[in-house]
């Protein structure tokens, strides 16, 4: 019972809509009605600007990193069988994709995914950070940028990384793709939206 009370929290916290909560609160504006519709960091850059964008992206991000604490944090107060913070993790980036909180319309599966495996692996974390920042600085694409992440986070893990790492990053990649399939179409067809702000 325990382990499915941790999954349905991770869950409840992935499913926090932290760019409906930021746009509504302080901008009056509800970002899922301009843009491209989505809850994720990118939109909220592009509708409400880089500040309000950061914002959502860094509580995007920290979503993720205390979800996968969830065992460790529990484990303090009540002493219960181990559970791989990863498979913690995924359920929050679940919730992201598809929050309760917001008619399941949620993110893209990116900044939640960063935030799991920041906990997990700080190190990993940086180099697909530093992936993701080098293809933006040249594409200006942050939907190329991301998936260039993931296939980065898939090639450190393998060589790197022990085998709950290789299975869960390969997952959370799969998620990316998946959720990105518009933005690969649209970055074949030349009509991707670049960045304007780097």
């Amino acid at each position: 019972m325990i382990y499915v009370s941790i999954f349905i929290l991770a869950y409840l916290l992935g499913s926090i809509p932290s760019g409906l909560i930021i746009g509504k609160v302080f901008y009056n504006t509800d970002i899922r009605e301009h843009g491209s519709g989505n809850l994720g960091g990118t939109n909220t850059f592009r509708v409400l600007g880089v500040k309000a964008g950061l914002v959502v992206t860094i509580m995007d991000i920290l979503k993720g990193t205390l979800a996968a604490s969830l065992p460790d944090l529990i484990d303090n107060f009540y002493a219960i069988p181990e559970i791989n913070p990863l498979l913690v993790g995924v359920f929050a980036v679940v919730g992201h994709m598809y929050p309760v909180f917001a008619g399941f319309r949620g993110g893209k599966a990116v900044a939640t995914s960063a935030g799991v495996i920041l906990y997990y692996d700080p190190i990993i974390f940086l180099v697909v950070l530093a992936a993701f920042f080098i293809t933006l600085y040249f594409s200006k694409y942050v939907s190329l940028s991301s998936m260039v992440g993931a296939v980065t986070a898939v090639i450190y893990s393998i060589f790197f990384g022990d085998w709950p790492l290789i299975t869960v990053v390969v997952i959370l990649s799969v998620f990316i793709f998946y959720r990105h399939r518009a933005n690969i179409q649209r970055i074949r067809n030349k009509t991707e939206p670049k960045v304007k702000w780097l």
